[in-house]
């Protein structure tokens, strides 16, 4: 290869790999169905453990899981829906079946016990599973997960969240909410 062929070849090099950096590290917002979630009521899914109170009815009054199927067992009424509601909709809906034939005029209260896990993966020193805290952040998940390893990129991550059914994907700052169920994705910075 002559002079001129080698610098032609590095030059094409140099200009695609600024470009690819150029878009490795461009900033692309989340939709805006990505942070309006963060400001709705809580919608239960597969793993959250409610503590469900019923006045005056301590053996009714326990913590119950929300299966793979959505549904949480509950004595005397059976399955109660959960997946996707409130829990003021699972307090309204047990208090219903109750009354039906079961307690006159139940007191029913509902709380989440325990929030399903959220996961991190990527430039962090221990990703995996852990246990969701309301009002975490993502700089929260990473200290977590043991901080970030020497190669990651410290100024925005990338999350996937499940909204009505849709799984998006957002790039976000660290100081961003997460939510149960998030997977948290730490990039390798490119320089």
């Amino acid at each position: 290869m002559n002079r001129r062929g080698f610098l032609v070849t590095c030059l094409s090099g140099a200009a695609a790999l600024s470009a690819l950096s150029g878009c490795a590290t461009a900033y692309n917002p989340p939709a805006a169905a990505f942070h309006e979630i963060l400001q709705k009521p809580y919608r239960l899914d597969a793993g959250d453990q409610l503590r469900i109170t019923v006045f005056e009815q301590e053996e009714l009054t326990n913590t119950y899981q929300v299966d793979k199927a959505g549904y949480i067992a509950f004595p005397l009424v059976g399955a109660v829906p959960a997946r996707g509601h409130t829990i003021k909709d699972v307090e309204r809906t047990v208090a219903q079946k109750l009354a039906e034939g079961f307690i006159r005029n139940p007191d029913v209260s509902v709380e989440v016990n325990r929030y399903r896990p959220f996961f991190i993966m990527g430039e962090v020193s221990t990703g995996g599973q852990y246990t969701y805290v309301p009002g975490m952040t993502v700089q929260n998940a990473i200290a977590i997960a043991g901080g970030y390893t020497a190669r990651a990129d410290q100024q925005t991550v990338d999350i996937t969240r499940s909204i009505n059914g849709k799984v998006l994907t957002g790039r976000v700052p660290i100081t961003d909410p997460i939510m149960p169920s998030d997977t948290i994705h730490v990039r390798e910075r490119v320089f």
